[in-house]
């Protein structure tokens, strides 16, 4: 059944999120996190979420792109995208699993066993409903946008009425979630410490090449300056 509940209705944001039994890791558990800020800042920087689901019995795990209002969650796609219609169809949502992760360093050891990487990743678990509030819809398709480039929806034309038919959009409350985090330098045995292998972190960083107009853009068009600004 579609939750038409308007985001003004949302719950109020906490200062960190309840551990739960499917939220709390079986190893390493004093990388998890559960601090509000924490959680949005790792969401917020990652370009694409993984969705996970159930289909016919069996595991699926979708690639896409998503959008963050206050302690919601927006993923759009084709009205026949079959998890999609599904979050539409089911009472009272689709069971989902979406994830995100940002690798920050290769972290190489002396030992084999203990190379490792560095990370910040997120685990929300939930239901997924389908949005069908009109003025829901177009927030959410704008906060998709602008989660890849601020202030991209207000320069571009908005989804016009055959767009928006063929566009679904669901929503996923952040309820159920942690982040987890591995930070510092290789973890090795005090055996292996006289060893003649290097052993350190490969640092990792995002970056932005210079941004390449469209072939049929008008020369006149300069590059927007919330594009220079990445």
């Amino acid at each position: 059944m579609p939750d038409t509940s308007s985001p003004q209705t949302a719950a109020p944001e906490a200062a960190a999120y309840e551990p739960t039994e499917r939220t709390v890791p079986t190893r390493s558990r004093e990388r998890a996190a559960y601090d509000h800020e924490m959680v949005h800042a790792i969401l917020d920087e990652a370009y694409v979420c993984h969705l996970g689901f159930v289909r016919d019995g069996a595991p699926v795990v979708l690639p896409t792109l998503f959008g963050r209002v206050g302690d919601r969650l927006y993923v759009h796609g084709s009205t026949g995208s079959r998890p999609l219609r599904e979050a539409g169809r089911t009472d009272p949502g689709l069971p989902v699993c979406l994830t995100v992760t940002h690798v920050d360093g290769l972290v190489l050891a002396r030992s084999a066993f203990h190379h490792s990487v560095n990370y910040r990743s997120v685990v929300v678990h939930g239901i997924a409903r389908t949005v069908t509030d009109r003025e829901e819809r177009r927030m959410a398709l704008d906060a998709i946008v602008d989660h890849v480039v601020p202030g991209r929806s207000a320069d571009s034309r908005p989804a016009d009425e055959k767009e928006l038919a063929a566009t679904a959009v669901i929503r996923l409350d952040l309820r159920e979630v942690s982040a987890k985090l591995r930070t510092g330098g290789p973890n090795d045995e005090a055996r292996d410490l006289a060893l003649p292998h290097w052993a350190g972190v490969v640092p990792l960083a995002r970056g932005y090449a210079e941004p390449l107009p469209a072939d049929d853009l008008d020369p006149a068009i300069a590059v927007p300056d919330y594009v220079t600004a990445l």
